[in-house]
């Protein structure tokens, strides 16, 4: 399938015609109209005997038709036990078959199934548990150090609405599957019904922001947010019913459920579920012996699978494609992937929760350098524009500013939190992302930066992004962060985190120096170096900046 970017031409004051940064994605296919659940079915019909689901990890496997059974059987069992649609279902637990069993079975009962982050701990599931209305929670007993059932326990008593608990694995989950069964078996009609009274436009995900100030806000998706989303990104990936999936990152955040089961499951593709969470070795050895297409994964995830020391043992031959997204993704960090890993048609997709969550992606036809250096163009059926802060109004290519976006994506609102909403999502329905991009003069957009990230030294403004990309080119430097500390002279000052490649010599301050000399501007060069073996980072794969910043303000001696 093709689609154009379509270009809106403004005028200035002397008549001279400029281009503003505003793109809109015309495309060919229209889009889905239809709920999760119904599209499951259509897909079930075409590829009943394909996979639909592989758990590397414990050899379970089931085709499209297996797939839908379980599903029916778990949803005929919510109904039984009283879910309906508007009800918020919460699911705590890391990647497994269930989890995406129960994904599609409250899609298709409209029940809103609500996503928590299995490093959640008891003051923040209590949060979401309350703050969702959750009447019942789907999860893991528990999962490395992570004790979720007590967990649960501690603050149950705090959470009237919360009806029951369903463990995974436990003699409660099998009776719901299998109770489910017979009832569906018995009488479809139940699932039926409440499947077809069921709209695209209904609430039928909250997912929770990862709160890096204040409580989490819970982005509210419908059917119609995230199915499309799926399928285009899919689209945009060549994605046919013979790929098969490697998805490493998690299911509860949308890279997970949507870019990669959505995705899978509206082209009849295979989704492969390489660990629990995610783990280099296992990622490259569920490539290899599942001959996966597509692999994904954030920068730090593929950067861990070049480093793995087996890496080169692997055979992974099969990949084709797969999408690098969740944060900016270093430029040499790309050309490895494509160049060693064999992944010529790697797209790099961007995007937030609240939108569901891809707006730019990059194509499969696109030049090296574009697919290296920015984030793509416009999404279908979707638009975008980059605004002055300050004013609102678009500015012109090549200029700085906020990225906004606005479409079918966009969520429906933060739940239960009509200010917040009010904030995120302007009047004409743009959604502010609070990132900094540039757009060329062909519609592809560069992520350079957070507004807040942005360090202001003696007046001049500081995009990290920038340092970090040309540290990169250092030899020993396996992957660099910088961020802003407290300084008296300048207000601000840099400071870089790095980690050294295996048997490299750590850097210093006066080493990055020379390096960095003539190379970028006297004001860019960080004056504090700080060498670590890992960098704060939320489960998604993120790096958490303002973690670092704090233990920076320590580091220095600043307070």
């Amino acid at each position: 399938m093709t689609g154009t970017v379509s270009d809106a031409a403004a005028v200035d004051g002397s008549g001279s015609p400029t281009l503003p940064s505003y793109a809109s994605g015309v495309w060919d296919a229209p889009m889905l109209g239809d709920t999760i659940g119904d599209n499951l079915d259509r897909t079930v019909a075409a590829h009943g005997d394909r996979d639909a689901l592989v758990d590397h990890a414990s050899g379970r496997r089931w085709t499209y038709t297996q797939f839908a059974a379980d599903v029916d059987a778990i949803a005929a069992g919510l109904l039984d036990r009283g879910v309906a649609k508007g009800d918020r279902v919460g699911i705590w637990a890391p990647n497994c078959p269930e989890w995406a069993i129960v994904q599609y079975a409250t899609a298709k009962i409209g029940a809103i199934l609500v996503t928590i982050n299995p490093a959640y701990r008891s003051h923040e599931l209590r949060y979401v548990l309350e703050q969702a209305g959750i009447v019942m929670l789907i999860s893991a007993a528990q999962f490395r150090t992570s004790d979720y059932a007590a967990m649960i326990e501690e603050v149950r008593p705090s959470c009237p609405a919360l009806g029951s608990v369903i463990l995974l694995g436990s003699p409660d989950w099998l009776a719901l599957l299998e109770e489910g069964r017979e009832l569906h078996a018995a009488d479809p009609s139940a699932l039926r019904t409440a499947q077809a009274g069921l709209s695209a436009d209904d609430p039928i995900n909250i997912q929770y922001t990862s709160g890096t100030t204040g409580f989490p806000k819970g982005a509210t998706l419908s059917h119609h947010n995230i199915l499309n989303n799926g399928y285009f990104v899919g689209e945009l990936c060549h994605y046919t019913e013979l790929d098969r999936v490697c998805i490493p990152v998690p299911f509860y955040h949308c890279f997970g459920m949507v870019m990669g089961n959505l995705a899978c499951t509206s082209h009849g593709a295979a989704m492969v579920i390489p660990a629990p969470a995610f783990d280099p070795a296992a990622t490259l050895a569920a490539v290899q012996a599942e001959r996966c297409t597509s692999l994904y994964g954030v920068p730090t995830m593929f950067i861990a699978e070049l480093a793995d020391p087996g890496f080169a043992d692997y055979n992974l031959s099969s990949l084709r494609t797969g999408i690098m997204a969740g944060s900016p993704c270093p430029v040499e960090v790309m050309k490895q992937v494509m160049e060693q890993m064999g992944m010529t048609e790697v797209s790099i997709c961007y995007g937030m929760t609240e939108t569901s969550p891809v707006s730019l992606q990059t194509r499969a036809d696109d030049t090296v350098d574009q697919r290296v250096s920015t984030v793509g163009r416009v999404g279908p059926h979707l638009e975008v524009k980059i605004v002055d802060p300050a004013t609102g109004l678009t500015v012109a290519r090549g200029e700085p500013g906020e990225l906004c976006t606005r479409g079918y994506s966009v969520m429906l609102g933060y739940w239960n939190d009509p200010e917040k909403s009010a904030e995120a999502i302007d009047g004409a329905r743009w959604m502010h992302t609070g990132d900094v991009g540039v757009m060329d003069t062909d519609g592809y957009v560069a992520i350079t930066g957070r507004i807040k990230d942005m360090v202001i030294r003696g007046g001049e403004n500081i995009y990290p992004r920038e340092i970090e990309e040309f540290l990169y080119t250092h030899p020993d430097v396996l992957d660099a962060q910088v961020i802003g500390v407290p300084d008296t002279k300048y207000g601000e000052e840099l400071m870089v985190w790095v980690r050294m490649r295996d048997g490299a010599t750590p850097l210093d301050a006066d080493t990055l120096r020379a390096y960095c000399t003539g190379q970028l501007a006297h004001y860019k060069i960080p004056r504090y170096v700080h060498v670590v073996d890992e960098f704060p980072m939320t489960v998604t794969g993120k790096v958490r900046k303002i973690e670092m910043r704090e233990m920076s303000v320590r580091l220095i001696g600043r307070t």
